[in-house]
């Protein structure tokens, strides 16, 4: 069960970070960038912090280090493929 509630909060964080970014992606694509993100997030969080309690924590800390690092993500794509590769509304 732990691996749905993951998937679905990958997904949202995925979706929340894309749309901040002004990035309209799949349902795929949100999953991807929400679990890479909460990586990317976990690794911000252990400079940060020292610790890595908050490595795919389903709590609010652990959720803000997700964003953070889905944010980060797709402010990379969009460093990579381009602003024309995406739509914004």
């Amino acid at each position: 069960m732990g691996i749905i509630v993951a998937i679905i909060l990958g997904a949202l964080v995925g979706w929340l970070a894309a749309r901040l970014m002004g990035r309209h992606e799949g349902v795929l694509a949100s999953i991807i960038i929400g679990i890479i993100g909460s990586f990317i997030g976990s690794l911000i969080s252990q400079l940060f912090t020292g610790s890595d309690q908050s490595f795919l924590a389903f709590d609010m800390s652990g959720l803000i280090w997700s964003l953070v690092g889905a944010v980060i993500l797709v402010a990379i794509l969009n460093a990579v493929q381009g602003r024309s590769h995406h739509t914004t509304v």
